[in-house]
């Protein structure tokens, strides 16, 4: 091998010196043996001894690192989602292009000419690739013009294969028909003219105001009227309200009775068409005997207007309705049946449902009653003497009324008035206020539908009751029951060093109880028994049968057989078939 060890010198004949020292000019050995095994050895020297001054890598080396690839240690990635899929008919949608072409055609039976070159426009629609070619209309050219190919999709050979817009651009030859048309010039991209307007047909009976789309095709000057539907409108939901088509805006005096239901108008009718210049925002347009408010356009119109007309200013014209303030409902009068609020439900709903009701109050207040006794503040005399018991329902603030049953007196006891409601006097039937707890105490005058009642007494439930929610009632309330308390504990009053007596019934009835409180030691709690007479007493009377008073009296294992047990029912008794558990329960309350 011959090298030039001196720097500086050209490699050349003549400036080249051999190196005497190197005598071995083989390839290095890459083959070896460990363990009996061959292996790949990576040479260190090179042809003629030099040393390798790059770091190779062996083989396997190189191996691993192809091996070494990101989806190997992190696996597949992860495909995008698809984009969301859009039919062509809706992204491309009234998108068409428009191309400026020309074709030249032969005239062999005329001197003057042999051929004439007629321009036309081609379009193509990009919702269905399909294609049209209409030559615009000169006035009296003599010639047949108009649409020369209906739309439709175009064979470019004999395979059968169609035109695509990738096959469409300037300066080119295409071949429709036989026919060869040289596309010249093309447009930018056009989008159709659209507008906001509503039809108000408010004058005429059942008439309202509907909201319409009325595009305008600025490729042919065809106009489109669509009407927009809404949710549960009740209208079939037909698309159009006017197909595409060329609208006329003047016709001559002898087309007026023109039949257009069956025949289709042509320009001999037509004095003007309808152009993009009549649609302006904020101007009536008449079509087809339907006046058009147009109150808006979109950007695109905008723009198109601005550059084409010079019109700027194309604002937003605001149709939306003011709603008019709610009414008022008002309430019929009420006619006195039922409660007030039963009676409003049917003003609410045409199913009426029943009022809601309080109902923790409900539970909390379940068979908790306030009794009272009252006398009728009547100018007749045979009123005077009538008692009655006032019965309060603190679960749904009702009042009963029932009159106790007195012999040989004339009038029949019994339910006064059912479980109901009360207003008071001095509220009004709008906003009614009814008797409370608070508005029962002794003294006070109920007046109950015209009928005044005069509380008289109470039982022993209210005066807990009253102690526990003090807070509730007025001090002339308590003052009452304060006095009631110091009558009963205070001595008959003497006259003359004589005793007053009380009432002999009265007297020998509190005797009895008073007796038969210090004879019976173990005695159930009076409360338990009170609660179950009550759950009987539906109407909070005071009184129940003797079939089912002698059946509570067995569940508590009362001593009925005693003779002073058999005195007190005695004179519980009203009637043949009532007894007064009230005066009964006392004797065997602490």
């Amino acid at each position: 091998m011959v090298s030039n060890p001196v720097h500086g010198l050209p490699f050349l004949p003549g400036t080249s010196f051999k190196d005497l020292t190197k005598t071995a000019f083989h390839r290095s050995q890459t083959l070896g043996y460990r363990n009996g095994y061959a292996v790949v050895r990576r040479p260190t020297v090179g042809i003629g001894g030099n040393r390798l001054q790059v770091n190779q890598l062996s083989q396997a080396d190189l191996d691993e690192l192809a091996n070494s690839i990101p989806i190997l240690t992190y696996g597949q990635p992860r495909q995008a989602p698809p984009a969301a899929f859009i039919p062509a008919h809706v992204a491309f949608d009234k998108k068409v292009l428009k191309f400026d072409a020309y074709f030249q055609e032969d005239v062999p039976m005329s001197t003057e000419e042999h051929y004439r070159i007629r321009q036309v426009h081609i379009y193509y629609y990009l919702e269905d690739d399909s294609m049209s070619v209409i030559e615009p209309v000169v006035e009296n050219s003599g010639i047949p013009q108009g649409k020369l190919i209906k739309r439709q999709r175009l064979s470019k050979n004999d395979r059968g294969d169609h035109y695509h817009w990738k096959d469409l651009n300037r300066g080119i030859n295409i071949t429709i028909y036989g026919k060869t048309f040289r596309i010249v010039d093309c447009d930018k991209f056009t989008q159709v003219l659209r507008f906001y307007a509503i039809w108000d047909d408010t004058d005429s009976m059942f008439g309202e105001c509907r909201t319409y789309i009325i595009h305008y095709y600025l490729m042919d000057d065809t106009v489109e009227i669509r009407e927009v539907h809404e949710r549960n409108d009740g209208r079939d939901p037909f698309p159009l309200l006017m197909n595409r088509q060329r609208m006329p805006k003047v016709l001559v005096e002898n087309a007026k009775n023109f039949p257009r239901c069956v025949l289709e108008i042509s320009d001999k009718e037509v004095l003007e068409w309808y152009t993009a210049k009549d649609f302006i925002v904020g101007k009536p347009l008449t079509i087809l005997g339907r006046t058009f408010f147009i109150y808006d356009c979109d950007p695109f119109t905008r723009q198109y207007y601005q550059e084409k007309f010079g019109v700027s200013d194309l604002p937003r014209i605001d149709m939306s309705k003011k709603e008019p303030p709610p009414m008022k409902q008002e309430l019929p009068p009420y006619n006195g049946f039922g409660l007030i609020e039963d009676s409003a439900q049917n003003c609410f709903a045409l199913i009426p449902k029943a009022p809601q009701k309080d109902v923790i109050k409900m539970l909390m207040n379940e068979n908790k009653v306030l009794r009272y006794l009252a006398t009728l503040e009547s100018p007749i005399p045979e009123d005077k003497d009538r008692q009655f018991v006032l019965s309060y329902f603190l679960a749904t603030d009702m009042i009963s009324i029932f009159e106790p049953p007195v012999r040989n007196s004339g009038i029949i006891g019994g339910k006064y008035l059912g479980k109901t409601k009360v207003i008071k006097p001095d509220s009004s039937v709008e906003n009614p206020v009814y008797y409370g707890p608070s508005d029962f105490f002794i003294g006070a005058v109920i007046d109950v539908f015209g009928h005044r009642f005069v509380i008289l007494d109470t039982d022993d439930y209210v005066l807990k009751y009253m102690e526990s929610n003090a807070a509730q009632y007025s001090p002339e309330a308590l003052l009452s029951i304060q006095n009631r308390i110091q009558k009963q504990e205070a001595p008959a009053p003497e006259l003359d060093g004589q005793r007053v007596e009380e009432e002999p019934g009265v007297q020998d009835m509190e005797a009895l109880i008073d007796t038969i409180q210090k004879q019976l030691k173990d005695r159930p709690c009076s409360d338990n028994i009170r609660e179950a007479f009550q759950i009987y007493d539906k109407e909070a009377s005071g009184y129940v049968d003797r079939e089912t008073f002698f059946k509570i009296c067995g569940s508590f294992q009362l001593p009925v057989d005693d003779s002073l047990i058999k005195e007190l029912i005695r004179m519980c008794s009203h009637g043949e078939d009532k007894i007064d558990y009230y005066n009964f329960v006392r004797a065997f309350s602490s």
